[in-house]
């Protein structure tokens, strides 16, 4: 958030206007829906890809900035970037894209055309949930612009995190492909297995049954994660609420770690066993 908070408070003016995804990270929006309106600023939320909407507050708005999380989380729906950001540029809008959950390694999204990308560094980079951090790139132009917020909030990285931050990234490239890789196996092994689907009962009981991942909502470390959103992450929305957002109550996202393909397939297995 510190990461977030400083590029809008720096690149967004008084009497600017935001234009944001619905499903982009919820502290976020909030900030953007509850906070930047104290100074000045408006906004404006749109479903991702819908070209038309966006086209439509580009055109009656002073559209500054275009922020959004891709993939999403944890629908993981994908924005067309280099579309997104032609239109916004043609308009003389920034595009901000948060691409924590691709990871440096599966997403490049400057090159793409956006102005400036983000990354929880608490997640792929620094390897193992242990440091809270975020980092922003784009140009030196606007990076410079950033940075003067930046220490204004008072929010540099300690050098402890730091130096973890770095350590991480030195097997970031490692890490991310053999992830890559058990999460397409995995998804060709349960894509046909007839106990995937199931109801709310039926999921807790199978994440309570496993034995490998930690039950926990991070994401990219070593360590495998498995989480139930509906009851970990969006448990202040009504049953409505997710729905329309299409958060199911059986819904399980995992974020597999690097152990061993064939040790999370057994464990995932007699964990639908037991359904």
């Amino acid at each position: 958030m510190g990461a977030i908070v400083s590029v809008l408070l720096s690149l967004v003016p008084p009497g600017g206007h935001v234009v944001a995804t619905k499903d982009s990270y919820w502290e976020a929006r909030m900030f953007i829906q509850n906070k930047l309106s104290l100074m000045g600023i408006t906004a404006t939320f749109v479903d991702m890809n819908d070209m038309d909407s966006l086209k439509e507050v580009l055109q009656n708005n002073k559209v500054s900035l275009f922020y959004a999380d891709s993939p999403s989380n944890p629908l993981l729906n994908c924005l067309d970037i280099r579309k997104v950001s032609e239109l916004c540029h043609s308009h003389g809008a920034l595009v901000f894209i948060d691409s924590s959950l691709a990871s440096p390694i599966n997403q490049k999204p400057l090159i793409l055309g956006a102005d400036l990308v983000l990354h929880s560094a608490t997640k792929y980079i620094s390897e193992h949930h242990d440091v809270v951090g975020g980092c922003v790139s784009g140009s030196e132009n606007l990076i410079s612009k950033i940075r003067s917020c930046h220490y204004d909030l008072g929010s540099p990285l300690v050098p402890d995190a730091a130096y973890m931050i770095i350590r991480g990234m030195k097997t970031l490239h490692l890490r991310v492909e053999t992830q890559n890789n058990t999460a397409l196996k995995m998804a060709h092994l349960l894509e046909k297995h007839p106990r995937v689907a199931g109801d709310l009962q039926a999921t807790m009981k199978f994440v309570d049954s496993l034995r490998l991942p930690y039950i926990a909502t991070s994401f990219g470390g070593c360590e495998s994660l498995v989480q139930q959103p509906a009851v970990m992450s969006f448990w202040d929305y009504s049953a409505a609420e997710r729905a329309k957002i299409g958060i199911k109550d059986n819904m399980i996202r995992f974020s597999f770690g690097i152990e061993k393909f064939e040790d999370l397939a057994a464990d995932i297995l007699q964990a639908l066993q037991k359904l």
